[in-house]
């Protein structure tokens, strides 16, 4: 049988040709697909009352009328775009927006108002203590109210509860640390709630009160702002369920009160029982939990009268006139502008009320009674005047949101004539708009040059300016001697952490506006204060944001690094995580914004190091998610280097780089591609005839491949990286590297593990290793074989290994990869083989179609199928039936597709296989009809009809 052709033999480019689609030619006209669609308005009659729609007269006149048009009423949604041109009703619409938003911006607060929610972590995390701290705490058991007693008797056990809670029931906890001091307050908010959810009203009033009372206590005053903040968090919580509770009572019959609703449509109950609240909170004897009590159920005012809320504020504002600390008063105030704004932003007169009667109060600051508390606490005024700002910035804040430009100046003026206004004149510089404080950036300084030494920090009025600066810009001709101002306050400050804090805002205005001469001098007098006693270790935050600042504004790289303290300041991150984080921000700024390859040396070197240190940090306990990210980081930098024609040096550099990330396995991977385009780049400058010089340094890439891929781990790289580096080898003409490369591939392959970590997870891996076999054949059918080596040395070496390779029991994966294999060796008995590598001669060729050539691949096919066949035998059980039949209508198709048919073995065995595709009626009747249709197709065409007599041959049989 070896005599007889197994394969048949094809006229590759007369089937294309008979492949190719029919073509027509197409007469467009007017018509064209991506021409914008013309919709054309059809005016319709409305419909008569009886239903019957009168005739539609549309523009394009048809006699039709379109059922869908008249029901819409000519609104269809296209129609509605051209009415939306017409520009009557278009102003008309724009107006009504126009005025709906300028009165919403009157009553709401819009997005561009930051929230005091975004100034909470910040105080908490700034205001802070080591001393100890005490809270007085009641003993809130809420006595069991018994339900049968008279309605008397329950108002007189209340009163009593009141009373009891004022005088005494209440235990002092002392030698409190600031953290157990924060969750007894958590404790009491969550005690709020659970009072509130299980009906028990006065214990919650209760522990309202007990914890606005802490507000009177500035004992530890360092710690008040942070105090104000959770006690807040607290009454602000209860002011929510008061209303809550109230605005529930108002449901009638399932409906509940829209959101604007007025006093009229609230229920006498809802009414009686927010009095009933109010009664309660003015009977509070003190007036500091009285005033905070109220103002935090302000919004509940709503349920009695329109006017309830703007007649309520004055009020409470002339209440804090009766505070006497002034920082405890001027916290109420920010308290009171807060509910403020959230309940009735639109009452700016009370806002402003409320500051003024503050400045008018202002000097009590500089008062005895103040001075002599700091001593008692042997606090420093300078930090007893910063704990004023959270409160100033947030009143300041409410006043200026959206307020015009006079009011704003005003409110400037009045500050300037105060006496030691520094502390007013830092909150107006952090409320105001930035806009505002730029444009009149140098009377700034003016002030802040005019303010007292001992009062409050000036370089933090600096720093206050300097973020001011960074949002907007300061007239042109003043620019650089604001710097020059400030640098010299800056300069002289002796606290490190005071240095880099106002440093670090003003290297963005110097980034900003000025040169990269400017931008080293500040660096340079960075490294100057922050090296001594290695201050730099508790700046690091701050050196990154400097980091982060200067590559924002200078991210041409070889100005950067032109820059020369740049390199002297990263030396400054001697904690390696912060430093890792710093170089990964720099290699992101780069790959972002460098645009074309470089080979500038110092953007090189630089970088390079920044890399290296990247690399180094990896070990072993370096998370997968992370090294993926530093290699790309790093493979960024390696696509962006290139040296032009100079190709040694690009081998040089890519060596280089080799020994430098060996740690990082997709950092090789990449390395071996970009060593393999240099060498296809070599080939095509020389359009595929190579120099000898040339050839060398190809054949020196393709070393570079050879040696580095081993050192791989992942298997399935290894296997691809070898192919793909056999394949240049083979298009530059080194054949024994690319044999080497292929036989690497093939000593491989027996090492596939069954499961392989795909994204974290196991999975089988023969899906992967068929994928890549298929891919190693194509590729095998051009390589040359060996002159000392046998025939085909190379598949019979592949089909030894598939042969002993242990498949799983229930795959058909083997006979999948040998059908591929007869796919190869029914293209290898062409004369001319459907494809080539330039300048190498392929087996066509070389062996010229020679007989005994062709007899050695006639073995190999009988080998394979009967392989194939064995395979079929082993399915026959009741279980596997199903696969039996598909492997043979796909072992079928090959033979149909490769196959030669006159062969009568073949043609025999094709029968059986048809037959055995449907013996157990597992065969899918559709495609057994399209197959068999498809034959008598092929039947009519040249040198085909030995399919006439095979059509005859195939019976379908019915499914039962």
């Amino acid at each position: 049988s070896s005599c007889l052709r197994h394969a048949r033999s094809r006229n590759y480019v007369s089937e294309s040709e008979v492949c190719k689609l029919e073509s027509v030619s197409l007469d467009f006209g007017d018509y064209h697909p991506l021409k914008p669609i013309t919709v054309t308005e059809s005016k319709t009659k409305k419909m008569n009352r009886k239903g019957s729609t009168s005739s539609t007269s549309s523009s394009s006149s048809s006699s039709m009328m379109d059922p869908l048009s008249s029901v819409l009423d000519g609104t269809d949604p296209l129609s509605l775009f051209a009415a939306a041109a017409d520009p009557v009703t278009t102003t008309a619409t724009m107006d009504s927006t126009r005025k709906k938003r300028d009165k919403d911006d009157s009553s709401a607060v819009g997005t561009d108002f930051e929230p005091w929610s975004s100034k909470r972590g910040e105080i908490l995390a700034r205001y802070t203590t080591t001393e100890k701290l005490s809270i007085v705490s009641g003993s809130f058991s809420g006595k069991p109210t018994t339900t049968g007693s008279a309605v008397s008797e329950k108002v007189r056990t209340r009163l009593e509860e009141l009373d009891d809670l004022e005088e005494g029931s209440q235990k002092e906890l002392l030698n409190l640390t600031q953290q157990d001091y924060m969750n007894r307050i958590e404790e009491l908010n969550q005690s709020l709630k659970d009072a509130w959810s299980s009906d028990q009203k006065v214990k919650a009033l209760k522990i309202v009160i007990q914890c606005s009372k802490l507000l009177s206590d500035t004992t530890v005053i360092q710690f008040y702002p942070s105090k104000f903040v959770l006690i807040t968090d607290i009454l602000d919580t209860f002011g929510k369920l008061v209303y809550e509770r109230i605005l529930s009572m108002c449901v009638e019959n399932r409906v509940s009160l829209p959101d604007n609703f007025s006093p009229e449509s609230v229920n006498d109950t809802a009414k009686e029982t927010c009095l009933n609240w109010f009664f309660k909170i003015a009977s509070i004897r003190e007036l500091i939990p009285r005033f905070y009590v109220e103002a935090a159920i302000l919004k509940c005012n709503k349920f009695l009268s329109k006017t309830g809320i703007s007649e309520c504020l004055p009020r409470l504002t002339s209440m804090i006139r009766g505070i006497g600390d002034p920082l405890v008063a001027v916290y109420a105030r920010a308290y009171l502008c807060r509910v403020g704004m959230e309940v009735a932003p639109q009452l700016k007169e009370s806002l402003n009320k409320n500051f003024f009667d503050f400045l008018l109060t202002f000097k009590q600051i500089h008062g005895d009674t103040v001075q002599n508390q700091l001593v008692v606490q042997s606090v420093e005024m300078p930090l007893y005047l910063t704990l004023y700002s959270p409160a100033i910035d947030w009143i300041l804040q409410c006043i200026a949101y959206r307020a015009p430009e006079v009011l704003l100046t005003e409110m400037m003026e009045r500050c300037k004539k105060l006496g030691n206004n520094a502390l007013l004149l830092n909150s107006v510089m952090s409320a105001f708009r930035a806009e505002f404080i730029a444009a009149r950036s140098m009377d700034f300084i003016g002030m802040i040059k005019e303010c007292d030494e001992s009062g409050f920090p000036k370089h933090l009025l600096f720093r206050s300016l300097g973020l001011n600066l960074a949002l907007a810009d300061p007239p042109e001709n003043d620019r650089l001697q604001i710097l020059n101002e400030a640098w010299k306050v800056i300069t002289k400050l002796k606290n490190p952490q005071d240095y880099i804090n106002c440093a670090e805002v003003w290297v963005e205005y110097t980034c900003r506006h000025f040169t990269k001469r400017e931008v080293n001098t500040v660096l340079a007098d960075v490294i100057k204060h922050m090296t001594p006693d290695r201050a730099f270790e508790d700046a690091y935050p701050q050196l990154q944001s400097i980091i982060q600042k200067v590559i924002t504004y200078i991210y041409d790289f070889s100005l950067l690094f032109s820059v020369e303290k740049f390199l002297p300041f990263l030396d400054m991150f001697q904690k390696e995580n912060v430093r890792v984080e710093v170089c990964k921000r720099i290699m992101e700024s780069f790959i972002k914004h460098q645009q074309e390859s470089t080979k500038d040396p110092v953007i090189l070197n630089a970088l390079l190091h920044i890399c290296k240190t990247m690399h180094d940090s990896v070990n072993a306990l370096t998370l997968e998610d992370e090294k993926r990210m530093l290699a790309a980081l790093i493979n960024g930098f390696i696509k962006m280097v290139s040296f032009g024609r100079d190709f040694e040096q690009q081998l040089s550099f890519y060596v280089e780089a080799r020994s430098m990330f060996c740690n990082l396995e997709p950092v090789l991977v990449q390395l071996i591609h970009s060593v393999n385009q240099l060498a296809m780049e070599t080939r095509k400058v020389m359009k595929g005839n190579h120099s000898r010089k040339t050839a060398a340094f190809v054949r020196a890439c393709v070393a570079f491949c050879f040696i580095t891929i081993p050192s791989l781990s992942s298997i399935f790289t290894r296997l691809n990286l070898y192919l793909h580096s056999g394949q240049v080898a083979l298009a530059n003409q080194c054949l024994s590297q690319a044999d080497a490369f292929f036989k690497a591939a093939v000593s491989l392959v027996p090492e596939v593990p069954k499961m392989i970590s795909v994204d974290g997870k196991m999975r089988p891996s023969d899906a992967f290793l068929l994928e890549f076999l298929c891919n190693f054949f194509s590729t095998l059918l051009v390589v040359p074989d060996h002159p000392e080596q046998g025939v085909l040395f190379l598949v019979r070496g592949l089909l030894n290994v598939i042969q002993d390779y242990t498949w799983e029991d229930n795959s058909d994966d083997k006979v999948r990869i040998y059908t591929n294999v007869l796919h190869l060796l029914s293209a290898m008995t062409q004369e001319a083989y459907i494809y080539h590598v330039d300048k190498v001669d392929s087996n066509d060729t070389l062996y010229g179609g020679d007989s005994k050539f062709l007899a050695e691949i006639n073995k190999l096919c009988e080998t394979v199928i009967a392989q194939i066949l064995d395979h079929l035998k082993t399915l026959g059980k009741e279980e596997t039936l199903k696969r039996q039949s598909q492997l043979a209508l796909y072992f079928f198709n090959t033979i149909l597709a490769h196959g030669d048919l006159r062969n009568n073995k073949l043609n025999q065995l094709s029968v059986n296989l048809w037959n055995l595709a449907q013996k157990h009626g597992f065969a899918d009747t559709k495609t057994m009809v399209k197959t068999l249709e498809y034959i008598k197709r092929r039947s009519k065409q040249p040198e085909m009809s030995h399919f006439t007599d095979l059509a005859l041959r195939l019976p379908l049989q019915s499914r039962t």
